[in-house]
Protein backbone atom coordinates (compact mmCIF):
# COMPACT_ATOMS: atom_id res chain seq x y z
CA UNK A 1 0.00 0.00 0.00
CA UNK A 2 1.22 3.54 -0.62
CA UNK A 3 0.77 6.97 0.89
CA UNK A 4 -1.11 9.85 -0.68
CA UNK A 5 0.69 13.16 -1.02
CA UNK A 6 -0.95 15.91 1.08
CA UNK A 7 -0.03 18.51 -1.57
CA UNK A 8 -0.99 16.95 -4.93
CA UNK A 9 -2.70 13.65 -4.06
CA UNK A 10 -0.15 11.48 -5.91
CA UNK A 11 0.09 7.92 -4.54
CA UNK A 12 3.70 7.21 -3.51
CA UNK A 13 5.37 4.03 -2.28
CA UNK A 14 5.30 3.39 1.47
CA UNK A 15 9.09 3.78 1.83
CA UNK A 16 9.21 7.15 -0.02
CA UNK A 17 9.87 10.21 2.10
CA UNK A 18 8.99 12.69 -0.65
CA UNK A 19 6.30 12.72 -3.32
CA UNK A 20 7.65 11.60 -6.70
CA UNK A 21 5.28 13.97 -8.52
CA UNK A 22 5.66 17.26 -6.65
CA UNK A 23 8.43 16.75 -4.07
CA UNK A 24 6.34 17.43 -0.96
CA UNK A 25 7.41 15.70 2.23
CA UNK A 26 5.42 12.56 2.97
CA UNK A 27 5.06 12.29 6.70
CA UNK A 28 3.87 9.24 8.57
CA UNK A 29 0.13 9.02 9.10
CA UNK A 30 0.58 9.24 12.86
CA UNK A 31 2.51 12.55 12.49
CA UNK A 32 0.39 14.73 10.20
CA UNK A 33 1.68 17.90 11.87
CA UNK A 34 5.09 17.33 10.23
CA UNK A 35 3.74 17.89 6.72
CA UNK A 36 6.08 20.64 5.60
CA UNK A 37 6.77 21.40 1.99
CA UNK A 38 10.28 20.95 0.67
CA UNK A 39 11.80 21.01 -2.76
CA UNK A 40 10.23 24.31 -3.66
CA UNK A 41 6.62 23.85 -2.71
CA UNK A 42 4.80 26.40 -0.63
CA UNK A 43 3.61 24.65 2.50
CA UNK A 44 1.29 25.56 5.30
CA UNK A 45 4.19 26.35 7.65
CA UNK A 46 4.94 30.04 8.14
CA UNK A 47 8.69 29.65 7.67
CA UNK A 48 8.39 28.13 4.21
CA UNK A 49 5.56 30.35 2.99
CA UNK A 50 7.52 33.53 3.68
CA UNK A 51 8.75 35.34 0.58
CA UNK A 52 12.03 34.08 -0.84
CA UNK A 53 14.91 36.39 0.08
CA UNK A 54 16.24 38.57 -2.70
CA UNK A 55 19.79 38.12 -3.89
CA UNK A 56 21.56 41.22 -5.11
CA UNK A 57 24.06 41.59 -7.91
CA UNK A 58 27.02 41.61 -5.50
CA UNK A 59 26.64 37.81 -5.36
CA UNK A 60 28.08 37.64 -8.87
CA UNK A 61 30.85 40.17 -8.27
CA UNK A 62 34.29 39.04 -9.38
CA UNK A 63 33.06 36.26 -11.64
CA UNK A 64 34.71 35.74 -15.01
CA UNK A 65 33.25 34.44 -18.25
CA UNK A 66 31.55 31.09 -17.79
CA UNK A 67 31.68 31.29 -14.00
CA UNK A 68 28.54 31.12 -11.91
CA UNK A 69 27.40 30.72 -8.30
CA UNK A 70 24.71 28.90 -6.41
CA UNK A 71 23.48 30.91 -3.42
CA UNK A 72 21.52 29.03 -0.74
CA UNK A 73 18.12 30.72 -0.34
CA UNK A 74 16.68 28.13 2.04
CA UNK A 75 18.23 25.27 3.90
CA UNK A 76 20.81 24.54 6.57
CA UNK A 77 23.46 26.78 5.00
CA UNK A 78 21.21 29.73 4.06
CA UNK A 79 23.17 32.60 2.52
CA UNK A 80 26.20 30.46 1.62
CA UNK A 81 27.65 30.93 -1.85
CA UNK A 82 29.06 28.04 -3.91
CA UNK A 83 31.29 29.20 -6.79
CA UNK A 84 31.06 27.12 -9.97
CA UNK A 85 34.39 27.20 -11.83
CA UNK A 86 34.05 25.99 -15.45
CA UNK A 87 37.64 24.64 -15.39
CA UNK A 88 36.35 21.93 -13.00
CA UNK A 89 34.26 20.49 -15.85
CA UNK A 90 32.13 18.41 -13.47
CA UNK A 91 30.96 19.06 -9.91
CA UNK A 92 29.25 16.24 -8.02
CA UNK A 93 26.51 17.39 -5.63
CA UNK A 94 25.57 15.19 -2.68
CA UNK A 95 25.83 14.40 0.98
CA UNK A 96 29.01 12.37 0.62
CA UNK A 97 31.96 14.38 1.97
CA UNK A 98 33.85 13.50 -1.25
CA UNK A 99 31.39 15.55 -3.35
CA UNK A 100 32.54 18.84 -4.80
CA UNK A 101 29.37 20.49 -3.49
CA UNK A 102 28.76 18.82 -0.11
CA UNK A 103 25.21 19.15 1.27
CA UNK A 104 25.02 17.52 4.68
CA UNK A 105 21.36 16.60 5.03
CA UNK A 106 19.41 13.32 4.84
CA UNK A 107 17.11 14.73 2.13
CA UNK A 108 20.13 14.76 -0.21
CA UNK A 109 21.39 11.51 -1.76
CA UNK A 110 25.07 10.59 -1.40
CA UNK A 111 25.58 11.37 -5.13
CA UNK A 112 22.44 13.39 -5.77
CA UNK A 113 23.27 15.30 -8.95
CA UNK A 114 26.04 16.55 -11.19
CA UNK A 115 26.78 20.01 -12.52
CA UNK A 116 28.44 19.90 -15.95
CA UNK A 117 30.26 22.88 -17.40
CA UNK A 118 29.09 23.36 -20.99
CA UNK A 119 29.72 26.07 -23.57
CA UNK A 120 26.46 27.85 -22.67
CA UNK A 121 27.10 27.72 -18.90
CA UNK A 122 26.11 24.84 -16.62
CA UNK A 123 23.85 21.80 -16.91
CA UNK A 124 22.27 20.05 -13.93
CA UNK A 125 21.90 16.27 -14.21
CA UNK A 126 20.01 14.30 -11.57
CA UNK A 127 21.92 11.13 -10.66
CA UNK A 128 18.83 8.99 -10.05
CA UNK A 129 18.37 10.47 -6.58
CA UNK A 130 15.48 9.33 -4.41
CA UNK A 131 14.02 12.82 -3.90
CA UNK A 132 14.89 14.20 -7.32
CA UNK A 133 16.35 17.49 -8.49
CA UNK A 134 14.15 20.45 -9.34
CA UNK A 135 14.64 23.60 -11.39
CA UNK A 136 11.99 26.29 -11.08
CA UNK A 137 9.81 23.79 -9.18
CA UNK A 138 9.79 21.19 -11.94
CA UNK A 139 11.49 17.82 -11.50
CA UNK A 140 14.29 17.38 -14.00
CA UNK A 141 16.58 14.64 -15.21
CA UNK A 142 18.82 17.05 -17.09
CA UNK A 143 18.57 20.77 -17.91
CA UNK A 144 20.70 23.76 -18.82
CA UNK A 145 20.63 26.39 -16.08
CA UNK A 146 19.83 30.03 -16.81
CA UNK A 147 20.63 33.00 -14.59
CA UNK A 148 17.92 33.36 -11.94
CA UNK A 149 16.85 29.69 -11.94
CA UNK A 150 15.76 28.26 -8.60
CA UNK A 151 17.51 24.92 -8.02
CA UNK A 152 16.15 22.55 -5.38
CA UNK A 153 18.10 19.59 -4.03
CA UNK A 154 16.64 17.99 -0.94
CA UNK A 155 15.67 20.75 1.47
CA UNK A 156 18.22 23.11 -0.08
CA UNK A 157 16.96 25.86 -2.37
CA UNK A 158 19.49 27.80 -4.39
CA UNK A 159 19.40 30.59 -6.90
CA UNK A 160 21.73 30.10 -9.87
CA UNK A 161 23.51 33.29 -10.88
CA UNK A 162 25.82 33.80 -13.83
CA UNK A 163 28.60 36.33 -14.38
CA UNK A 164 27.58 39.95 -14.92
CA UNK A 165 26.33 40.73 -18.40
CA UNK A 166 23.58 38.14 -18.29
CA UNK A 167 20.25 39.98 -18.13
CA UNK A 168 18.91 37.58 -15.47
CA UNK A 169 21.93 37.83 -13.15
CA UNK A 170 21.01 39.17 -9.76
CA UNK A 171 17.43 37.93 -9.86
CA UNK A 172 15.57 34.83 -8.89
CA UNK A 173 12.02 33.58 -9.32
CA UNK A 174 9.75 35.73 -7.20
CA UNK A 175 12.45 38.27 -6.47
CA UNK A 176 13.56 41.57 -7.85
CA UNK A 177 16.78 42.62 -9.52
Amino acid sequence: MGRQCPQCGHLSDEQDHFCGACGAELSAVEHPVHQTGVLGLRAPSEGDSAPMPTVDSTSVGGLGKGEAVLVVLRGPQQGMRFDLDPSAGLIVVGRSPECGLFLDDVTVSRRHAELHSVESGWELHDSGSLNGSYVNRERIDRTTLTGGDEVQIGKYRFVYLEAAGNSAAGTHPGGES
